[in-house]
């Protein structure tokens, strides 16, 4: 595959979905697809912030697997622990459904999920902020921004508009990424320069419609492609107003010409991501079933 003007797109997806794109890049290179070298812009949101993130980090695909299958550090190597009930989160993610289902349309929808992440912000200990910031810059491959290009995607938590993130502009990467994953009521808001900010998330799963313009796309979805609804307790499972949802997105980008192609977890990766993509504990068993399904994937990429 040596086609020019790609844009990568990595969807949220939790710590399952992370970790499930990352064994997903490594099985392409594996097989020969390496969109490491490739893409000429990556685009992440929410959990993809971070794989974005790893992606641009210079480190090869072979490495950031190895990275994601080590146990944390002082812990032995095991079989990972059937993935936990999403019981914690089941409140919050209740009371999204909720504001998602009364929203007409997406710009509505995101409005009211950045006034609930607002009066969310006062039940957070002033620290919460600092130590979500901190937790997210030991997870970042490397402190600054890559040199080639890449985009985060937010949602501005006083306005609900849009706000993207690059090396142009002047948000340290560490924040950028933090505001990625700043779900409305799992956490505070994330202030930037005196702005609050939300996770992209809110807007749309995948926001691959900002990959508009280039000539082909590929589409790393961990939420999408599923046959049915989400397991109560997914944030990613709210209902979305027309045109929000992946395939208007892949729809409108083939309709301004790019080649679009959209890679969704099989059912031996699902299988591995279990119910509650949250959970770390599924994050080896996603990653393996990545590469495994990777390396499938690679045939039909190396076409173009």
């Amino acid at each position: 595959m040596t086609h020019k003007d790609l844009a990568l797109v990595l969807g949220g997806g939790g710590a399952a979905g992370n970790a499930w794109m990352i064994g997903i890049v490594a099985g392409l290179a594996e097989a020969g697809v390496d969109l490491t070298e490739l893409a000429d812009l990556v685009i992440g949101t929410s959990a993809g912030a971070n794989a974005a993130a790893q992606v641009r980090s210079g480190i090869s695909p072979a490495e950031l697997l190895a990275a994601t299958l080590a146990p944390p550090p002082g812990q032995p190597a095991a079989p990972p622990r059937p993935p936990s009930p999403p019981r914690p989160m089941e409140a919050v993610f209740e009371q999204m459904r909720n504001i998602s289902a009364a929203a007409s349309t997406q710009l509505e929808l995101q409005r009211a999920m950045a006034a609930y992440a607002l009066r969310s912000d006062m039940s957070f200990a002033p620290e919460v902020a600092e130590q979500r910031r901190a937790l997210v810059a030991r997870r970042l491959p490397r402190p600054d921004w890559p040199e080639r290009p890449m985009l985060i995607v937010a949602v501005n938590a006083e306005t609900g508009e849009l706000a993207t993130f690059d090396r142009q502009s002047g948000v340290a990467l560490v924040d950028a990424a933090t505001a990625a994953i700043s779900l409305p009521g799992a956490g505070p808001t994330h202030s930037i320069n005196g702005t609050r900010y939300i996770s992209g998330g809110v807007r749309s799963v995948d926001n691959a419609d900002l990959a508009t313009g280039f000539g082909t796309v590929i589409v790393l979805s961990p939420f999408s492609g599923r046959t049915g609804p989400l397991p109560p307790g997914q944030f990613e499972g709210l209902r979305r107003p027309p045109g929000a949802d992946l395939a208007s997105e892949v729809e409108a980008l083939r309709r301004a010409g790019s080649h679009v192609e959209v890679i969704t977890p099989d059912a031996d990766s699902r299988a591995a991501m279990g119910v509650n993509q949250m959970d770390l504990a599924t994050r080896i068993p996603s990653a393996r079933a990545g590469c495994e399904q990777g390396k499938r994937e690679a045939a039909r990429l190396t076409a173009l």
